[in-house]
């Protein structure tokens, strides 16, 4: 008795593949199939000389580009409370040049630049607590489009209120 087999187990020929269920036919199935295009054909019919071609959509997406949509424009929220939203920031931003570019405007409680917990990266938002809401508002007038190291900044009143600080 040889050290490759023992005798109890069905011969299988060596390398070849083990196919179970309905696949064992679809070498036969397969061809009452449509036969699959060539290069060429698919060149072809992407530009417009092959029938039955490729649509623009399906070649745009293949490629990695984005379908169309409409551009997406953050909502402005009126600003009922001096804490305030700064969207489209930069991330080399920080809490510092905040507090300093808000300061031209009015008196800065707090500056708050959010960021992710695992890497301290920042998000792209901060929200800004100035001293009363007349110089929130002002804020807003002066800050909301401005371009700020880069970026257009986006300042508007922050939706909720239960991050405030009551004082």
């Amino acid at each position: 008795m040889n050290s490759y087999s023992s005798g109890k187990r069905p011969r299988r020929s060596r390398g070849g593949s083990r196919r179970r269920g309905p696949e064992r036919f679809r070498g036969r199935q397969g061809e009452a199939k449509i036969q699959k295009k060539t290069f060429w054909q698919r060149l072809a019919a992407f530009f417009g000389n092959g029938k039955g071609g490729i649509e623009k959509t399906a070649v745009a997406a293949r490629n990695g580009a984005q379908p169309s949509r409409p551009a997406r424009k953050p909502e402005r929220v009126e600003v009922t409370s001096p804490r305030l939203y700064v969207g489209n920031l930069s991330f080399d931003a920080t809490e510092s040049d905040l507090f300093e570019l808000f300061n031209g405007v009015g008196h800065v409680q707090n500056a708050e630049v959010v960021s992710y917990r695992h890497n301290q990266r920042s998000k792209g938002f901060a929200f800004v607590q100035m001293q009363t809401i007349e110089e929130a508002k002002r804020a807003v007038q002066e800050l909301h489009d401005k371009e700020f190291l880069g970026r257009r900044l986006v300042v508007s009143g922050a939706k909720s209120s239960e991050h405030q600080v009551q004082g």
